[in-house]
């Protein structure tokens, strides 16, 4: 479709009215508008209606419009300006959209080529316009549609409904006379005559020409036209559930103390030191006690919404990967990254050796704490262990000690982290420093 491949107006033309009324159907529900749409057909029904005098619409407004209507059914009121004209030599004719607009001044004597000037007036080139005039004054209805970005969507639209245009011409046989056979459309020459199939036959009547390219062959195929369906998958439902767990809260509280205090003094008594005197002083001792109630908070809310998410499949496979073996003959002692086994776990034999500097270290800083080496070993081989472990390594300890407790508290479950954090931290600092 090259010479009309930038044009905005697609025609139609149809042997029947009624193909032309389903074409329009589908049009309207493939969304073009009423105002794009224009009908230009025959009214042998409006002969005996229309007027005498020639030249002028047929009846009054409403008339026209209860013609009209009748003819095409339900669109009569859907078509923009529908009504029923008369043109000067050629007849009485049914038009809607730019067609009962153009040819408005052709009921009043503008005769022939009135409606190859209101095509032309559409956008159709002045040739195809005269081959469309030919086609309406033999009897056939008009069909165009002013599709501008969508031409080639009207047009096949027209053409699934039985339409041929300038370009198609070759399957517009002459039909004489119209019936249904097996539920599907079929012409015959002649009445009385039936065609053997339930396809479209269109035979010329005696005496009548036939068309211009009689003898060609059609071949006709079929097109895929992929549609898709939303399917229900599935269903969320958001429901709540009570449950119960344990929880425990630090309350700081204050309780009162006595204690004897005791100063030396040396003066006068008031009285004298007599047996069996008592005296006693009483001092009430105080502290706070916790009461313990539960209050509903909400701490979350929970919606249900739906996104279009485009996946990628995963795959897996097996990879591998090089990684360092340190073999040690006799007494040598491996520092660094090497010290440690494959894994990233530092060797028992490593921590001996470390073990030594690591007890001095301690011995300097917290040896006269009275605690003893036993205690805070576990936190200094734990933070040993750290210097193979690449995923701490070049980091702060501020920022890898939210990790660490978390790990030694897994690992440690019976040794506090407040505990074991000074000597964990010391040795990292000294390690990476």
């Amino acid at each position: 479709m090259t010479q009309t491949a930038r044009r905005s107006t697609v025609v139609g033309v149809f042997h029947e009215r009624d193909d032309a009324r389903e074409a329009i159907e589908a049009l309207k529900d493939a969304g073009f508008a009423p105002d794009t749409i224009s009908i230009l057909s025959p009214d042998k029904q409006a002969t005996r209606d229309m007027a005498e005098e020639t030249g002028t619409h047929a009846g009054s407004g409403a008339a026209t419009g209860a013609v009209a209507g009748g003819i095409l059914g339900g669109l009569g009121g859907w078509l923009v300006g529908i009504g029923a004209l008369a043109i000067p030599g050629v007849g009485p004719f049914i038009a809607a959209g730019a067609f009962a607009t153009a040819l408005g001044g052709a009921a009043i004597g503008a005769g022939v080529g009135a409606i190859a000037g209101a095509l032309v007036g559409m956008g159709v080139p002045k040739e195809e316009a005269e081959y469309y005039e030919g086609e309406v004054k033999s009897g056939r209805t008009l069909v165009t549609v002013r599709a501008d970005g969508r031409y080639d969507e009207a047009q096949r639209i027209l053409r699934q409904h039985r339409a041929y245009d300038i370009e198609s011409r070759d399957a517009s046989a002459t039909p004489a006379v119209s019936g249904v056979v097996g539920g599907q459309r079929t012409s015959v020459a002649a009445a009385g005559e039936r065609g053997a199939d339930a396809e479209r036959t269109s035979v010329a009547a005696a005496g009548e020409r036939g068309t211009a390219d009689e003898g060609r062959l059609q071949l006709r195929e079929e097109e895929l036209q992929a549609r898709k369906t939303p399917v229900e998958t599935g269903q969320v439902t958001l429901g709540k559930d009570v449950v119960e767990e344990q929880k425990s809260v630090e309350v700081p509280v204050t309780r009162e103390e006595v204690y004897v205090e005791r100063r030396a003094v040396d003066r006068p008594a008031d009285r004298p030191v007599e047996a069996g005197a008592e005296q006693t002083i009483e001092v009430p001792v105080r502290e706070e006690q916790v009461e313990v109630e539960t209050r509903p908070v909400v701490y979350e809310e929970v919606g249900l919404n739906k996104q279009q998410v485009v996946e990628n499949q995963p795959v897996s496979d097996t990879v591998r990967r090089e990684e360092l073996r340190v073999n040690k003959e006799g007494d040598v002692a491996v520092g660094g990254a090497a010290a440690g086994t494959t894994g990233g776990m530092s060797s028992t034999g490593s921590w001996d050796q470390a073990m030594p500097t690591y007890r001095q270290r301690w011995q300097q800083r917290f040896g006269s704490s009275g605690g003893r080496w036993e205690d805070y070993e576990p936190g200094y081989r734990y933070g040993h262990e750290l210097r193979s472990r690449p995923e701490y390594r070049g980091r702060s300890w501020t920022e890898i000690e939210p990790q660490l407790e978390r790990d030694w508290t897994q690992r440690n479950p019976s040794t506090p982290w407040a505990r074991a954090r000074e000597s964990v931290r010391d040795t990292w600092e000294n390690a990476t420093s």
